[in-house]
């Protein structure tokens, strides 16, 4: 028998390793291909688009607010994958009627490992996965050290949206050397471009999602601080799965954060 508590505390238990397994959050869809597991993944969203060939070969039962719980059911999972954030409660809560359900609850670097471990346990890839955490733990400790800069990460145009302190965005930042100037902040406040002048940002990052930002979308913040005659942020867009991404995707994450702060230098 297999045990696992997940990270809202709800035990999981499963007479084997997971055979038959659908993915509601695509970083972890991720994860499960490169854990060796392509073979047993029987369901997916339509945002799980690492690797190109997931939403080719296995079966979309709706996107991550928003599925087809009978198709769900249909494939007979014995493990389907959650997450506190990018599903909704009514969702896990009747993919639980469905079968055994792992949520996860990522907010910091740490809980991404754990996580990575308990999905390891539950599909008996405990060595794949905990070789994955020493690669990811030590692309993280051989991170560059970096002069703090006061930055703003916006993921949504009109409203303006940025990150608080109890998110994984924060936490990536973090360990990129970037202060968040909302740090007081909760969850994902909405802004008004008189509020981002004044919250007097080194350095604004443009996420590629959940809004894919685009250089154009830069000039009415470029103008506002023009006009306030405050001294112009470094604007910049960014790759949101990398700092967003809390599966394999990892791997990843230090090296851009890297190369990111040379571009900030310029």
């Amino acid at each position: 028998m297999i045990s696992v508590k997940d990270q809202l505390n709800n035990l999981i238990e499963l007479a084997q390793p997971a055979q038959r397994i659908v993915s509601l959050v695509p970083s972890q869809t991720e994860l499960l291909f490169d854990l060796g597991l392509e073979d047993r993944i029987v369901g997916i969203t339509r945002f799980c688009v690492h690797p190109a060939r997931a939403l080719e070969t296995k079966t979309v039962v709706g996107g991550t607010k928003k599925v087809i719980q009978k198709r769900i059911k249909e494939l007979q999972p014995d493990l389907i994958i959650c997450n506190k954030e990018e599903n909704t409660c009514e969702m896990v809560t009747r993919c639980q009627q469905i079968g055994p359900t792992y949520v996860s609850d990522i907010k910091t670097l740490q809980d991404s490992l754990y996580m990575i471990a308990d999905i390891g346990k539950l599909t008996g890839t405990s060595d794949k996965a905990t070789h994955l955490i020493k690669e990811i733990s030590t692309a993280f400790d051989h991170l560059n050290s970096f002069k703090e800069l006061r930055a703003l990460y916006l993921i949504w145009k009109n409203p303006y949206m940025s990150i608080g302190h109890d998110t994984f965005i924060h936490d990536m930042m973090s360990h990129a050397g970037l202060d968040n100037v909302l740090i007081y902040q909760t969850r994902y406040p909405t802004l008004t471009i008189q509020q981002i002048v004044d919250l007097a940002p080194q350095v604004i990052l443009f996420s590629s999602e959940p809004y894919n930002f685009k250089e154009v979308d830069m000039q009415d913040i470029v103008l506002a601080f023009a006009k306030a005659d405050k001294s112009q942020p470094n604007c910049i867009l960014v790759d949101g799965e990398l700092f967003a991404w809390y599966g394999s995707r990892l791997l990843k994450s230090p090296g851009y954060f890297n190369d990111l702060r040379e571009r900030l230098k310029v």
